[in-house]
């Protein structure tokens, strides 16, 4: 499922739940500019996936069409083969890591990044004999994660690990230099 699929799924969920959102409303809900969302309201109707009925104040309600709705149909069915596959990769990944950690006797793994990966890495952790030393996320300090209270980066000379995992997918190379910067060694930090 390419980009423009995703954002047409999305704003016709959008639409479908309330139709007379204004497009700047819809670029917020979405994160998506007003100028993308004007062009894919125009690009669904023209399709005829919409049928637009004009409103007092000069708003518009937008109403799904059968072929809308099949349209629809078929986006999710797509991103819903799409998600079960990254979650079938990110799964096989995640075991691969961490059997080649217990092949190297590891025993407590500390991770870093809070989030949607580092959520599904607790639960196939879960599958190991590996243990979670702690979770380290500067942003999300003070928080819990499955029970245990997430901590800032100063805390990781303080706390005993093996090895660590980092569970962010975005600016890997920069949260590696910093750690590397901090005295960790690069052969202490496995990433996904």
């Amino acid at each position: 499922m390419d980009k423009q699929d995703l954002h047409m799924l999305r704003l016709m969920g959008e639409l479908s739940r309330d139709g007379g959102s204004s497009q700047r409303e819809l670029s917020q809900r979405l994160n998506i500019s007003v100028g993308l969302v004007n062009t894919f309201l125009k690009r669904l109707v023209g399709k005829g996936y919409f049928k637009v009925n004009t409103l007092p104040r000069n708003r518009l309600k937008y109403f799904l069409t059968p072929e809308g709705l099949a349209r629809k149909t078929r986006l999710t069915t797509e991103y819903l083969g799409y998600s079960i596959n990254f979650y079938r990769d990110i799964k096989q990944l995640l075991l691969s890591k961490f059997n080649e950690m217990e092949g190297n006797h590891m025993r407590r793994v500390l991770f870093i990044g809070a989030g949607e990966v580092a959520e599904l890495a607790y639960l196939y952790l879960q599958l190991t004999h590996l243990e979670l030393a702690g979770m380290i996320d500067d942003e999300k300090k003070g928080k819990s994660f499955f029970g245990y209270v997430i901590k800032g980066a100063e805390s990781i000379s303080d706390m005993e690990w093996d090895m660590m995992l980092l569970t962010r997918l975005d600016n890997t190379e920069e949260i590696i230099q910093k750690l590397t910067q901090a005295g960790v060694g690069p052969d202490r930090i496995a990433t996904l």
